[in-house]
C-alpha cells in the first residue's frame, strides 16, 4: 500500500477512533510500512483537525435557535461559559486528556464562543504532547527485541489496552474527588 494511502487512512481513522489510529500508526511504523515521522504527522493532523471540526460544529450549532435558547436559560451553562472563557487554555488542555470529554468540551467551546486563538493553541499543544508521548511509547515498545522477533502482531491489542489503562489513570488523576455520585 502506498504511503499516501496509509497517511490518509490514519487521518480518517483518527476522526473515528483516535486511540486506535495512534496504535495502528505506531504498528505500521514499527513494521516499517510507513516512516515514523509521516505516521506521527498523520496522527497529529487527524486529531487536530477533528478537534477543530468539533469546535466549528459548536459554532454552527449556536446559530440554531432551538439549541441556543434552552442552553442559556440554565445557570450552570452560564457558569461553564465563564469558566471556559477565564481558564480556556488549562480547561481545554485537560479536556484533551480525559476520555469522553472531547466531543462535548470542544463542541461546547465553539458554541460558547471560546476565543479561537486560545482554543487552537490549547488543542495544538495538548495534541502534540499526547500524540508524541503515546506514539513514542508504542514505538519504543514495538522496537524491543521481543516484539521484533516473536510478537509484533501483539502491538495493536497491547497498545489499545495500554491506552485504555492510561486514559483511566489520567481520568482518575484529574477527576479525583471532583465527582460525587449522589448529585
Amino acid at each position: 500500500m502506498s504511503i499516501i494511502a496509509l497517511f490518509l487512512g490514519i487521518i480518517l481513522l483518527s476522526y473515528v477512533l483516535e486511540d486506535l489510529a495512534i496504535v495502528v500508526a505506531a504498528t505500521l511504523s514499527v513494521k516499517q510500512s510507513i516512516p515514523t515521522l509521516v505516521a506521527l504527522l498523520a496522527i497529529f493532523i487527524g486529531i487536530a483537525t477533528g478537534d477543530i471540526g468539533l469546535y466549528l460544529i459548536g459554532k454552527v450549532a449556536k446559530k440554531v435557535r432551538f439549541l441556543r435558547y434552552p442552553l442559556f436559560r440554565y445557570l450552570r451553562a452560564r457558569r461553564i461559559q465563564r469558566k471556559l472563557h477565564q481558564k480556556a487554555f488549562i480547561s481545554l488542555f485537560i479536556i484533551r486528556f480525559i476520555p469522553g470529554l472531547r466531543l462535548v468540551g470542544f463542541t461546547l467551546s465553539g458554541f460558547l464562543d471560546v476565543p479561537k486563538f486560545k482554543f487552537f493553541v490549547a488543542v495544538l499543544a495538548a495534541t502534540a504532547l499526547w500524540t508524541t508521548l503515546v506514539f513514542g511509547s508504542l514505538i519504543l515498545l514495538g522496537n524491543t527485541q521481543w516484539f521484533q522477533n516473536y510478537h509484533g502482531w501483539l502491538l495493536i491489542p497491547l497498545g489499545l489496552c495500554l491506552m485504555l489503562l492510561l486514559n483511566r489513570f489520567i481520568t482518575q488523576i484529574f477527576l479525583r474527588e471532583k465527582y460525587d455520585p449522589r448529585r
